[in-house]
């Protein structure tokens, strides 16, 4: 079933992306996905407008009939039977863009949220119809599949394909889905809780915990709380949580950013997932020196990473709050600005709990690896320990530029930072994983690179330990600059007898 409907993602994807013509990835995601979130709702509303309709109580065309079920109302020229009967027409995009505002005026919750983008002169029209076609297609949905699910990994998989073509724009809207899996299974949030991403793009950490805790405990109940400077990025995640049903009351867009301006000043979440901007340079240090956040130490004005993960600690549940959040790896050793004291703070305050290296090409926007730092507040577990995993040479190439990590690496990774919490079944890997002390970390100067701590795997072709092998190749080495020597001096006589001086 899987492998099935990913090769239809594919092929919808495909078809979809033939149609693009001259408009670029970046502006065509939005005519594509727009159309996606207008098919499920249409499809939703349909499904219940049948039921209501033999209802002989019921009245199919009130909108309080629709709240009351969590279902979007859709007004009638916006269902998609009639567009779909229009596709063929001239003036398709006008009456796409006008569906879209019919939808906005009937629910407050998608108020300037929808594309209108349709009536543009560089849309093609036929293709425009081409792609309504296209997405018609979404009925083929298998009877033993919920709506959403189908409509919500469509959506997904588009975001990632999207991602995928924009390079190096991606970064502002998507994290790959394997990264953010990584992150979820690591921190295992739980029903009923409170999930905060500052950074939140198109809401995939969002997703990801409420897959992740509905199939730990058979529910989808977390309160999700974020922000998003980007207008057009905050508008996709508004539209990927509608079509999830998670409800995005309390993720919010400002232009000023989230350093700048805290929308959730009074938030303690039990769990925070992110992933800010790396070495972000221009963030209003000047501006915000004496704030609150800063406990463990003023971050560089032309360096925000610290700001970042300060921020999420400020936001974190006192006693059990958890984060994951991508940083660059720059942040595991830089000493400029003071980033070297704060990092000697978070640890000898027993907040960090593990960092994850990752390996290179995991991202659209950078090709560079970055880090996953794990945070804990109120530690219980290894409470004068910090765990180091390198899985910069794990993942799977996928194509010349892009790498995943596969399910067994995920599995791995957090299997072994769970054993290690626990207690349970862990030792340390030499080239993988080390639990090291708080006084092992000083002596590195609180640098938290894991490969100094991790070290150097054994060749396993021949067992023979590093510091053997490193012996015997520098033997080699000066055997062979020995020999050259030797060769050199011989060549200097012979050409010295024929009458050349070097």
């Amino acid at each position: 079933m899987a492998q099935r409907n990913q090769n239809f993602e594919a092929q919808l994807f495909k078809a979809a992306d033939k149609l693009r013509g001259r408009i670029d990835a970046a502006e065509y995601k939005h005519v594509v996905l727009g159309l996606i979130f207008l098919k499920y709702i249409s499809d939703t509303f349909e499904a219940l407008y049948q039921k209501l309709s033999q209802d002989e109580l019921a009245d199919p065309e009130d909108r309080d009939e629709y709240l009351a079920k969590v279902v979007f109302f859709v007004p009638e020229k916006a269902r998609w039977r009639n567009i779909q009967a229009q596709a063929k027409l001239p003036e398709i995009g006008k009456v796409l863009d006008e569906a879209m505002n019919a939808i906005e005026k009937e629910n407050s919750a998608l108020k300037n949220i929808l594309p209108k983008v349709y009536g543009k002169p560089n849309l093609d029209k036929t293709s425009l119809g081409g792609l309504i076609d296209i997405v018609s297609d979404l009925d083929l949905k298998k009877a033993d599949e919920d709506a959403k699910d189908i409509f919500g990994r469509v959506y997904e998989y588009f975001l990632g394909e999207f991602a995928s073509n924009e390079g190096k724009k991606a970064g502002e809207f998507y994290t790959p889905r394997s990264v953010v899996a990584l992150m979820v299974e690591m921190i295992e949030p739980y029903d009923r809780c409170s999930v905060y991403d500052p950074a939140c793009g198109s809401g995939g950490m969002f997703v990801m915990s409420e897959k992740f805790v509905e199939e730990h405990q058979g529910r989808r109940n977390i309160t999700i709380y974020g922000q998003e400077s980007n207008l057009t990025t905050w508008k996709l995640s508004k539209m990927n949580l509608a079509i999830r049903h998670i409800s995005s009351q309390f993720v919010t867009w400002n232009k000023e950013g989230t350093l700048l301006k805290d929308a959730h000043p009074d938030l303690k979440a039990d769990y925070i997932l992110a992933n800010p901007p790396f070495n972000q340079s221009d963030w209003g240090q000047e501006l915000l020196k004496e704030d609150a956040r800063w406990k463990y130490g003023v971050p560089p004005a032309g360096n925000a990473n610290f700001a970042w993960l300060q921020h999420m600690l400020y936001h974190l549940k006192p006693e059990g709050g958890v984060m994951a959040t991508l940083l660059a790896n720059g942040s595991l050793s830089s000493m400029t600005g003071g980033e070297g004291e704060i990092r000697k703070n978070l640890v000898n305050a027993g907040l960090v709990d593990c960092i994850v290296s990752l390996p290179s090409k995991l991202f659209y926007n950078v090709q560079i690896p970055a880090t996953i730092w794990i945070l804990r507040r109120g530690k219980k577990e290894r409470q004068n320990e910090v765990l180091f995993i390198d899985a910069s040479q794990m993942g799977k190439l996928i194509n010349r530029k892009q790498r995943i990590l596969t399910k067994d690496d995920i599995v791995k990774i957090a299997g072994t930072y769970h054993a290690w919490r626990k207690g349970e079944d862990y030792q340390d890997e030499t080239g993988f994983c080390k639990s090291a002390t708080l006084k092992e970390i000083a002596q590195n100067d609180h640098i938290l690179t894991p490969g100094r701590y991790v070290g150097i795997p054994e060749d396993e072709g021949d067992n023979v330990p590093f510091e053997e092998k490193m012996q015997e190749l520098t033997g080699k080495l000066a055997e062979q600059i020995k020999q050259e020597e030797m060769l050199n001096q011989n060549l200097k006589a012979q050409l010295k007898k024929v009458g050349f001086e070097i």
